[in-house]
């Protein structure tokens, strides 16, 4: 379990009142990156506890993700092979006339995880994306909105999806479980409605729990929840769900409806989504605690 919360240093607190938020952690972080080899513990601990710096957060995400080695030594090596397998792989397709030029990036990555993974159909089989392939789908999209190179996107959403299937395929039937229940602390009315009305059984799980929020929230509030995938933890996706049920707690309240609580719901509004996660972290860290962090 985490230790709890316990009050940043002098120096910290003065930044965040003067409007410099982050300073002492980016600090940290650079200090942390500059370990050989790299702590992957200390860095999961910082992911958990403060937002990454976008300068970093593909960096980090690599390391966490198991693409990297804690060895910094070895990362030109290792990017050098990861062109080289994502060529090969890529160009076996074409070969066998599965993709070609204009095949959507994220097609391609996701024949090249089935053929990696050995799940590749026949040509001749082909049908049209089921589930498991549509939520790859959804976060390779969404990867690719925050990740520029195609290598790197590619074994992103590879090592994202894996290690996500891996850590917490077992977990994830019971999210809707633990949401009721931390809805049932902080919104017992909200919650009552939806029992009511039907909704609660009818909520986008699936856009929220296996596709972390991909094609949901924008890409700028979107990584700083994967931040904490990544770095371990999928009840973070509880408490955004919540928070989005507080947040439009007024609408869903006059909304009887469970179609249209899901419409809703899967197509939610952008403009505020930055605040939402914000509040989603700061439930997950007060129902969950806030890891610890020394460098």
């Amino acid at each position: 379990m985490y230790e709890p919360r316990v009050p940043r240093n002098f120096r910290s607190a003065y930044y965040e009142k003067v409007g410099f938020r982050g300073v002492e952690e980016k600090k940290s972080l650079e200090i942390l990156l500059k370990d050989n080899p790299l702590d992957v513990e200390k860095l999961s601990t910082f992911s958990q506890r403060f937002p990454l710096p976008s300068m970093y957060r593909i960096h980090v995400w690599k390391v966490l993700l198991g693409i990297l080695p804690p060895h910094s030594d070895s990362h030109a090596l290792v990017s050098r092979y990861h062109l080289e397998q994502f060529e090969d792989v890529s160009g076996a397709l074409t070969a066998m006339r599965f993709v070609h030029a204009s095949t959507p990036a994220t097609e391609l990555y996701l024949r090249m995880y089935q053929l990696e993974s050995r799940q590749l159909p026949r040509r001749s089989e082909l049908r049209p994306p089921d589930d498991e392939d549509e939520n790859f789908l959804a976060i390779g999209r969404a990867m690719e909105e925050i990740v520029d190179d195609p290598v790197d996107c590619y074994w992103l959403i590879r090592c994202f999806v894996n290690q996500f299937k891996l850590k917490f395929g077992d977990s994830i039937p019971h999210l809707p479980k633990s949401l009721e229940h931390f809805l049932s602390q902080e919104d017992a009315a909200l919650l009552a409605h939806l029992k009511t009305s039907g909704a609660l059984h009818s909520l986008p799980y699936c856009l929220w729990f296996r596709r972390c929020f991909a094609g949901c929230l924008p890409e700028s509030s979107l990584q700083r929840v994967w931040d904490k995938v990544i770095s371990g933890s999928c009840k973070i996706l509880v408490f955004v769900a919540v928070e989005i049920l507080l947040s439009y707690k007024i609408m869903l309240m006059g909304m009887s409806d469970p179609d249209g609580v899901y419409n809703f719901l899967s197509n939610l509004p952008q403009e505020n989504t930055d605040a939402i996660v914000t509040k989603a972290i700061d439930l997950w860290h007060k129902h969950c605690g806030t890891p610890m962090h020394s460098v």
